[in-house]
């Protein structure tokens, strides 16, 4: 089948869906294979819940009419979703980075649609799976889409690309998230910088911060809108560190946020130069930054009693590690404590990554540190503030032993480590 034709059948349909337990009728459901599902196996059940079309690569499972057979699945919903794309034509911003890009992406989102019918990526959907869902929620009446971009391996931002084709491109930071996988922090800047090479060799813009010594180097190319503290910035940015909630000024405007955490100044930055770029007006993109809530596990805020917790347990590499260390040292509180989880995939530096944490930690004004993980577990310091767990089991049970009210508690660690747990052992300690 050409995909002309595919893509009349996806129109007629009310979506894709990757899925059968949540397929919806009249969903066109793509047979995707892995190491450990094969989608073929379900096609039938696909048909049967959505009473449409199945895409399946295994002749043996294409029954009839209802099963459009392909060579590859994964890459026909790859091409079918930038064939959408192109026939949309609308303005699409990437955004990358090793971390905040779902905050940064949440923040220019809020910024945008004040102006705009805006689509942006669901969660954090930006692999080689999501960008494509994410493509075919954007719509006839879409004017706007955010294209959230992740990858673990180098070229997976530049795949991406050809999927999505932006038109704008925003890289958050450059830090030492799946080292595995890059096997240094050159190699992570190589690869996120696929992102700004991409919008580069096709006469895009880039979206730059001027304080990050590695995007500067970008100014050599033209395109560009830039912000930063620097005065030679297309937009400049006054950084306070006078509040418990991330803030910036900007041409003597302040623009305040819900945010915790001064890390998060910048992403809040890059959504205003967004928002100035295409000239929403100030007073709703004042709007949109105050009033954007954080959500899953990400500077979030949680009060339990007498007990206040500072969770930011969605994920966690060296780099976020250290700076939500260090906002958080920064708080005019008192019995400040530091739950912190294991941080995965970082390779054959694990070990040497999270003892450079647990020596941040002791540098820092906390009165416990409670360390978790079999990497955490490992770390050679014996100061009497620490106290270490290999399971998260271990930890439960102290923290359902021990008096932790009054405490402002920082929670911070890989998702796997799933640390939100936590606040499930102290809601019921208070009940």
């Amino acid at each position: 089948m050409e995909i002309n034709q595919l893509y009349q059948i996806f129109l007629q349909s009310k979506g894709v869906a990757t899925d059968t337990r949540s397929i919806q009728t009249k969903q066109l459901f793509f047979a995707l294979k892995g190491d450990n599902f094969n989608g073929n196996l379900f096609a039938e059940q696909a048909v049967a819940k959505s009473q449409y079309y199945a895409v399946v690569d295994d002749e043996e499972l294409a029954k009839d009419d209802r099963y459009i057979l392909v060579s590859n699945t994964l890459e026909t919903l790859a091409t079918l979703a930038n064939y959408h794309r192109n026939q949309l034509g609308i303005p699409i911003l990437a955004i990358t980075g090793s971390n905040g890009k779902t905050t940064t992406k949440e923040l220019i989102h809020a910024v945008l649609r004040r102006k705009f019918e805006t689509v942006a990526t669901l969660g954090n959907l930006n692999n080689h799976i999501g960008v494509p869902l994410t493509l075919f929620s954007m719509k006839e009446t879409t004017e706007f889409g955010i294209v959230e971009m992740g990858a673990n391996r180098p070229k997976e931002i530049e795949a991406l690309c050809k999927i999505a084709n932006p038109d704008f491109g925003y890289i958050t930071n450059f830090g030492k998230a799946h080292l595995e996988g890059f096997g240094s922090i050159e190699g992570v800047i190589k690869a996120k910088s696929e992102l700004y090479t991409y919008l580069k060799d096709n006469s895009k813009l880039l979206f730059l911060n001027l304080d990050d010594p590695i995007q500067k180097k970008q100014l050599a190319y033209k395109n560009t809108f830039s912000f930063g503290s620097a005065p030679d910035a297309d937009m400049q940015v006054n950084y306070s560190n006078n509040s418990q909630t991330a803030q910036v000024v900007v041409k003597d405007t302040l623009y305040t946020s819900l945010l915790t955490g001064n890390y998060n100044a910048i992403n809040i930055a890059a959504a205003i130069s967004v928002g100035h770029y295409f000239k929403v007006p100030k007073e709703a993109i004042k709007k949109a930054i105050a009033g954007y809530t954080p959500k899953n596990n990400r500077s979030q805020i949680i009060k339990l009693g007498k007990t206040s917790l500072l969770m930011d347990a969605y994920n966690a590499n060296p780099t976020s590690m250290t700076a939500a260390l260090n906002s958080f040292n920064k708080y005019a509180a008192v019995n400040k404590t530091v739950i912190l989880g294991d941080m995965f995939e970082l390779g054959t530096s694990a070990a040497e990554e999270h003892q450079n944490i647990a020596n941040l930690a002791l540098d820092m004004d906390f009165e416990q540190i409670y360390l978790v993980g079999e990497n955490f577990n490992q770390v050679k310091n014996t100061d009497n503030r620490i106290r270490k767990f290999s399971k998260f089991s271990e930890l439960e049970q102290t923290l359902i032993d021990t008096d932790l009210s009054n405490r402002f508690i920082l929670i911070k660690g890989s998702r796997g480590m799933a640390l939100e747990r936590i606040v499930e052992v102290l809601k019921r300690k208070e009940a």
